[in-house]
């Protein structure tokens, strides 16, 4: 959950348009404006591992000022969860989805 969290706040942050600092300069010299542009990117991974159950796609892609991708994860419930997000100067809106139904089978105590 901490990783979707994170995840969506990154995904918020590269949206936001360039912002401008001033840099700390001694007293006597005008202060020095630097701009920083959002740079366009893409990228994509899976994991996919039968030994620890894991399996877990994401994607996602910008041109500088809108950010739009997705994930998906397997739930312990076996579901899978499907989240399709945009970000833009409007903010985060994400689309959540699942798929199959919820399986909670019986608790059964182990003897040792």
């Amino acid at each position: 959950m901490k990783f979707l969290i994170i995840l969506a706040l990154l995904a918020t942050v590269s949206a936001m348009p360039a912002k401008t600092y001033v840099q700390d300069v001694p007293t006597n010299q005008a202060p020095v404006q630097v701009t920083y542009v959002s740079q366009p990117y893409s990228f994509s991974y899976s994991v996919q591992d039968d030994e620890t159950y894991n399996d877990y796609l994401h994607t996602e892609k910008t041109d500088g000022k809108v950010t739009t991708g997705s994930y998906r994860v397997e739930l312990p419930d076996g579901r899978t969860q499907i989240v399709s997000y945009k970000a833009d100067e409007n903010g985060y809106t994400a689309v959540v989805k699942y798929e199959g139904d919820a399986q909670y089978p019986d608790y059964v105590q182990k003897k040792y």
